[in-house]
């Protein structure tokens, strides 16, 4: 490519900008690859939609492999043609080269940066329930006939919105994962059992959980603290709203998991539910 040395900037300019663009499609490529093979689509997603972005992955690679061979000949080129010289004028929202360029930069960062599961703070700030929002699509089947101590904290959770009178479960026992919340408005032996779940993407995941009385103080399991409780499903009468985890006038029944024995584990590599 010595011949570019003889051209003016303003044309070397002009040749050089549309390998952003190859750059921009090779970074989101390998970005998304990045997250299917590391399994950190999970953090982001819901597995539906795993196969959409592996296959956007590969038309991506072979955009790629596309534009930089087009790209490629008209570097060695001596003189661009009328329409590659239109090609690279055509009227942007931003400069020249700005576009790609935002593109290649948050690529890399995606690259660098990894996704992050949510905490505690973020259960508080969207509001724990004990139930699913009225527009959820339940993407798992109901399942009435499984053992008590078999379900999840979610399958918990879809227990109660089907049946959601808690006293038909005093008694019944649990064995649950999930992190510690601590609510401001619960006492000191108590913590929320969370666990978020995600119906399109990490942007609308929302938390759910159950209170957990505790037999001591809540200081022994910090925020954000992952635990397996094993507890017998009891009723109490708290003042509290849980989708807004704000004290209520109303004092309200609901389900509480009776902790029996907890135990502290590492954060699953599946966080969340879907």
């Amino acid at each position: 490519m010595a011949f570019l040395s003889r051209l003016q900037p303003s044309l070397i300019l002009k040749r050089l900008l549309p390998g952003l663009d190859v750059l921009a499609l090779l970074g989101w490529a390998i970005l998304l690859f990045k997250y299917w093979v590391t399994g950190q689509l999970k953090l982001l997603i819901h597995p539906n939609y795993f196969g959409l972005v592996f296959v956007t992955s590969i038309i991506l690679f072979v955009l790629t492999g596309v534009k930089g061979w087009q790209w490629f000949k008209t570097l060695r080129r001596k003189s661009m043609t009328s329409e590659e010289f239109e090609a690279v004028q055509h009227i942007t929202l931003f400069p020249p080269g700005w576009g790609s360029g935002l593109l290649i930069v948050t690529a890399i960062a995606g690259l660098i940066i990894p996704p992050t599961i949510f905490d505690s703070q973020m259960a508080l700030q969207r509001g724990i329930s004990e139930s699913l929002p009225i527009t959820q699509t339940q993407t798992q089947t109901f399942r009435a006939t499984i053992k008590p101590e078999e379900r999840s904290l979610i399958e918990w959770i879809r227990t109660l919105n089907a049946y959601p009178e808690p006293d038909a479960y005093e008694g019944q026992k649990a064995k649950v994962t999930g992190f510690v919340v601590h609510s401001p408005v619960l006492p000191e032996n108590y913590i929320f059992l969370s666990r978020f779940i995600i119906t399109c993407c990490a942007v609308d995941a929302y938390p759910v959980g159950l209170p957990v009385k505790l037999e001591g103080d809540r200081s022994a399991y910090p925020p954000d603290t992952w635990l397996e409780v094993e507890a017998q499903m009891m009723t109490e009468t708290l003042k509290i709203d849980t989708q807004t985890m704000q004290e209520t006038p109303t004092e309200k029944r609901q389900l509480v998991l009776d902790a029996k024995s907890i135990k502290i584990i590492p954060t699953p590599d599946d966080p969340y539910g879907y």
